[in-house]
């Protein structure tokens, strides 16, 4: 039997019962699932497909795989992608922890993953019995570790720092992996979430020309409509790339099954086509940005980073993050939970998040409001 770790947000019961005991009672700002409803246009694209007796195709359907490329296209800086080159998955995360496994990597073979990382890469790497490595640059591993790359994993905008690759960073990365022999798949789930310098400028993505040299040999980009969309629970999610690495990612889910259901799959290709909804939460995520940054600041943090994505990724203004400890990031924590607040410890990421705590913009109006005035309080207090 496979032995994972206990799941880390299992921990934070004491800060969050700590929170509660807040007179008006706590705020939630750890974890970054959607808090606003999901769009008419696609709730409906779902009821109309309701009828869905059949198995769903396992590539995806022509529709969803034609809007996948136009978005890619419109959206992403990446034109001309061949709809064979595109798979629709049942999450992201579901993919990420599953494509160590579907690669048919194992012992003796290396996942990287940046230094600071969603914890799931790592445990995609242990379920499928490879090694995983924390580390930002391939020149920073040992001989014998680089010999033994077999899967880079990216993530521009990061989860949790909100940091941005640009292009010549991520270039340099896959020319680095491709020189190994290593497969790159980026995860661009925040792309359209850029913030400060990339508010009116595509985040750079893993297919691009500027990236992939025009070659997409050895790429994947990951992409989850969870975020843009609200779609958190419908798992509306798609890989796209190198076509020899899709084609053998599909044939294994005809085997295995994993197939996305009929009605997701129309009601993707609706949210997809539809950039007006996408723009209006993206304004309600800026508007909630626009009021915790400088409450967080005012209150004696210090926000790092966070150029784009859902995050702020805070830690004490005096605090210099190379003398960092888990206990600063727990005692932040716990400072928080003082005032009703629970946010996400930085040291889930990694010992690059020691000192820091991630908060989330994916609260309601009322609740933003109300973490801004308890951290306005504590500037007072």
């Amino acid at each position: 039997m496979l032995t994972l770790p206990d799941y880390p947000w299992d921990t934070l019961t004491p800060y969050r019962e700590r929170a509660a005991a807040h007179p008006d009672g706590a705020v939630d700002l750890s974890i970054g699932t959607p808090v606003d409803p999901t769009p008419a246009l696609i709730r409906d694209a779902l009821t109309q497909a309701a009828d869905s007796h059949g198995y769903p195709t396992t590539h995806g359907t022509a529709v969803l795989r034609r809007a996948v490329t136009d978005w890619f296209a419109r959206r992403r800086g990446v034109p001309g992608l061949d709809p064979a080159a595109v798979l629709p998955t049942v999450g992201s995360k579901e993919l990420i922890a599953w494509l160590p496994t579907l690669m048919g990597l194992g012992a003796g073979d290396v996942v990287v993953h940046p230094a600071t990382a969603y914890p799931t890469y790592a445990i995609g790497a242990r379920i499928a019995g490879a090694e995983a490595v924390a580390a930002d640059t391939l020149a920073e591993l040992d001989g014998d570790v680089r010999a033994r790359v077999r899967l880079v994993w990216t993530n521009s905008p990061a989860n949790p720092t909100g940091a941005v690759l640009d292009a010549p960073a991520l270039r340099a990365l896959v020319d680095d992996a491709r020189a190994l022999g290593a497969v790159v798949c980026g995860d661009e789930c925040y792309a359209e979430l850029g913030w400060d310098a990339w508010e009116d400028r595509p985040v750079p993505c893993i297919l691009s020309e500027e990236v992939s040299g025009g070659d997409l040999t050895g790429l994947l980009s990951v992409y989850s409509l969870s975020k843009q969309s609200n779609l958190a629970g419908y798992r509306a999610a798609f890989t796209a790339g190198d076509p020899a690495l899709v084609s053998a990612l599909l044939n294994t889910r005809k085997h295995a099954g994993m197939i996305v259901p009929g009605p997701v799959q129309h009601a993707m290709a609706v949210a997809l086509a539809d950039d007006a909804h996408v723009a209006e939460q993206k304004a309600l995520y800026r508007s909630r940005r626009a009021r915790l940054l400088p409450a967080l600041r005012g209150a004696g943090l210090a926000v790092d980073h966070s150029e784009a994505g859902l995050y702020l990724w805070a830690r004490r203004a005096d605090l210099d993050p190379a003398s960092a400890t888990e206990q600063d990031s727990w005692d932040l924590l716990g400072r928080l939970a003082d005032l009703g607040l629970v946010a996400g410890p930085g040291v889930f990421y990694g010992t690059a998040g020691n000192g820091y705590v991630r908060v989330a913009l994916t609260a309601s109006d009322a609740d933003v409001d109300r973490a801004v005035a308890r951290l306005r309080g504590s500037e007072r207090a």
